[in-house]
């Protein structure tokens, strides 16, 4: 593994991977926050800029500024020049992170309460009213005291050790209960996570939205001093995408892995998908519903095929399937060479 990148593949080297990280965690922490585009508008603005769908303009800006922030922070964490003065994570940097979060939404209707010293990257000049939980935030005369100290403490995580998922969750607990900002503490806290993720060795941590009453839950939890729920959530999700970024690079040939891992700027997983589906990917589809292939397997498709564009067209002679114990399903396809 590459000691760059805190030992992870770097975006230049699983772009495409990144690539549908990127996508994911900007779709799932605006919905968390209650932005209603669908993934594919997600990815669709992402991707080519395009507005997909009928939604208010405040929710395309919201994915666009996290979107922007997303790749701002995957980018700290591979070179954070001097920013951080070598530390973990700075004030900087978190100031910097909401300033791009929350910066398109505010130049186009900017809160109705804002104060003018309370533009993206400041500290809020308003007392907050107590989370659904009980729990109330710091008056906001507190707020530079309380961040300096959570950078103190953020900064003293260590990540070789048993409880560092709880360790991330508290910090993230913290941050949200300090709510330094008068809006976008939220996604700001997320992507703080993963900024640490990312300089300790490991992927982002993407909370699904479909988790978001676990996640609610689990917060109020670290609120009372409890972070263990919150610590495992934050580990099942960086579990995911571990095996996304690094299963690539320490599977061999012939071990089966999800065509998402698989993935390169030049044959995306959609692609790696179609073939498989069609029997042109040799690939096992089980009961999680998941495409898995091998490296083996893909690069004999992509040899197939660049054989095939050269010479003459193929056509499907018969295919057939076969199931083994009704976990997963393999398709293979045998086709002869037909005259034009």
């Amino acid at each position: 593994m590459r000691q760059r990148f805190g030992g992870l593949p770097s975006p230049a080297e699983a772009e495409e991977i990144w690539r549908n990280i990127w996508f994911e965690e900007a779709h799932n922490s605006t919905a968390l926050e209650g932005n209603t585009l669908a993934r594919r508008e997600v990815v669709e603005l992402l991707r080519v800029g395009k507005a997909v769908g009928n939604k208010t303009l405040n929710e395309y800006l919201e994915v666009q500024g996290y979107g922007d922030a997303a790749q701002w922070v995957y980018g700290q964490a591979l070179n954070a020049g001097g920013w951080t003065g070598g530390k973990l994570v700075s004030l900087a940097e978190v100031r910097e992170i909401h300033k791009i979060v929350v910066g398109p939404v505010w130049e186009s209707v900017p809160p109705a309460n804002a104060l003018p010293d309370e533009s993206p990257g400041n500290w809020r000049r308003h007392e907050i009213a107590p989370f659904p939980s009980g729990m109330l935030p710091p008056p906001f005369t507190d707020i530079p005291a309380r961040m300096t100290d959570w950078t103190v403490r953020a900064v003293a995580i260590k990540g070789k050790t048993a409880n560092l998922p709880e360790q991330i969750a508290a910090s993230h607990a913290e941050f949200e209960r300090i709510h330094p900002f008068l809006d976008g503490n939220g996604r700001v806290g997320r992507l703080l996570m993963n900024l640490i993720l990312v300089r300790l060795g490991y992927p982002p941590a993407i909370i699904s939205v479909r988790d978001r009453p676990k996640y609610l839950l689990a917060l109020a939890r670290a609120d009372n001093g409890d972070p263990s729920a919150l610590g495992e959530l934050i580990a099942r999700a960086v579990l995911n995408n571990l095996v996304r970024l690094v299963y690539p690079a320490i599977a061999g040939d012939v071990k089966l892995i999800p065509l998402e891992a698989l993935a390169t700027k030049g044959m995306t997983a959609h692609a790696l998908r179609q073939a498989a589906i069609r029997g042109r990917l040799r690939a096992v589809q089980g009961q999680d519903r998941v495409w898995r292939s091998t490296k083996k397997w893909v690069a004999e498709y992509k040899t197939n095929r660049y054989n095939a564009l050269r010479g003459p067209r193929r056509r499907a002679n018969h295919g057939f399937q076969f199931s083994t114990s009704g976990t997963a399903t393999v398709s293979i396809r045998a086709t002869t060479e037909s005259p034009d």
